[in-house]
């Protein structure tokens, strides 16, 4: 009995702040996942994609309780073992992996018919336990081996995610570790370094798509400087569509328009629940609406007042990550909560801005809101490791106490 209450105590320790933010941001996506599939599909019968959003939900929220109650510091022990599973499964897709609009980035669940899961998104999660762990060892690290140990852990799954390819997810991870990196005592020049280079590399690469056919050059001569890029056809698209935004409305750029059509009629107080026009009438399509474009949907019918309050909700669950980063107990513990916060950030502004026409077009869901399995596990397992981490902030007072949180 005794034992059990300590366990309670446990949840009382919680950071509720967390608690609460996250719990308002799932219920907002339960309300538009739900008003994004309410069209009918080919068949005549109604999209419920927010009931399996809500036992996506559920089975997230165990896993976050899970992971609270559990120790930050027993991952230690088996932090490589992670990171080599995730390897595993990121190799699996590339071999038998279900490939969807020509990407091969799932794999199916086995003995569940017609469900799949995204192993990119609990790659994520293992590469931010792993730099942790490395950057977290007891002792200084010189600039030489944090960078090669960093490049080490983080290029393997990136390589892997970007043959599938899945740039947007690749190109996410870089900034999270670097941030890490910094947070652990990176000196700044070795911040910004690589962040100029990579702005100049994409300052090539639209150069390479856009001073050709400003230059009038001939066609079969722009399309062999794109090829050289690297990127696939409809990568380059979403870049072109986002330079010139007239381009190709009724295709590659429909998405887009229509986005941002939605956002701003949307006005202040919104359209009303399952009255957006752009979403219940699928000028926003419905392959997009529940995932990539959920914010379009919460914009519309809900307008600014709607839009700032998912907005805030969103800085409350961020300054609760960077609170329970500041009272770490240990160094481990806090580069964990600054890898999910930097992820979490990255996931919030790409998404966000890429609807309202101010970044290309990536595909990266919005945390809590979008519909998604995968990435749901991978925000509330994140999560789940923030509030492990803040839990332990303080000692108990006596040594009972403290053996019974060692054992969890």
């Amino acid at each position: 009995m005794h034992a059990l209450w300590m366990r309670l105590r446990l949840l009382a320790r919680m950071n509720w702040m967390l608690n609460v933010s996250a719990l308002l941001l799932l219920a907002f996506g339960f309300l538009f996942v739900y008003s994004a599939s309410f069209l009918r599909d080919d068949t005549g019968q109604r999209v419920m994609l927010y009931q399996q959003q809500i036992r996506w939900a559920l089975l997230g929220a165990v896993t976050y309780f899970g992971l609270a109650l559990c120790d930050y510091r027993r991952f230690r022990s088996v932090t490589w073992w992670c990171y080599v599973a995730a390897l595993v499964l990121l190799l699996m897709v590339l071999v038998s992996g279900v490939r969807i609009g020509g990407a091969r980035r799932w794999l199916s669940l086995p003995g569940v018919a017609g469900m799949t899961f995204q192993p990119s998104e609990l790659a994520k999660v293992a590469v931010v336990i792993a730099v942790a762990q490395f950057l977290g060892r007891a002792g200084p690290l010189g600039t030489g081996t944090l960078l090669a140990g960093v490049a080490t852990i983080t290029l393997p799954p990136v390589a892997l995610i970007v043959l599938q390819p899945d740039i947007g997810t690749a190109a996410v991870m870089l900034p999270v570790v670097w941030g890490m990196a910094f947070a652990a005592g990176l000196p700044l020049r070795w911040v910004l370094a690589p962040a100029a280079a990579g702005l100049l590399l994409l300052a090539i690469i639209v150069g390479a798509l856009v001073l050709p056919d400003r230059m009038s050059a001939d066609p079969e001569v722009s399309d062999r400087i794109a090829r050289m890029t690297g990127l696939r056809e409809y990568q380059r698209e979403r870049i072109l569509v986002f330079v010139y935004p007239d381009r190709d409305p009724l295709n590659r750029g429909w998405s887009k328009r229509q986005s941002q059509i939605a956002i701003g009629s949307g006005g202040i107080a919104g359209k009303g629940f399952l009255e957006g026009t752009q979403n219940i009438l699928g000028f926003l399509p419905r392959t997009v609406a529940p995932t990539d474009f959920i914010f379009s949907v919460i914009a519309e019918e809900t307008g600014f007042r709607g839009a700032v309050t998912v907005l805030s909700l969103f800085s409350l669950m961020l300054y609760s990550i960077g609170r329970a980063a500041l009272r770490a107990r240990d160094k481990f513990g806090r580069l964990l909560c600054a890898g999910a916060l930097l992820m979490l950030f990255a996931h919030i502004y790409i998404n966000i801005g890429m609807t309202i026409g101010v970044m290309p077009v990536t595909g990266l869901p919005l945390p809590m809101i979008s519909y998604g399995g995968s990435f749901m596990m991978g925000t509330m397992a994140l999560l789940g490791l923030v509030q492990s981490v803040y839990i332990r902030r303080i000692r108990f007072p006596s040594a009972e106490s403290r053996s019974i949180l060692g054992d969890w």
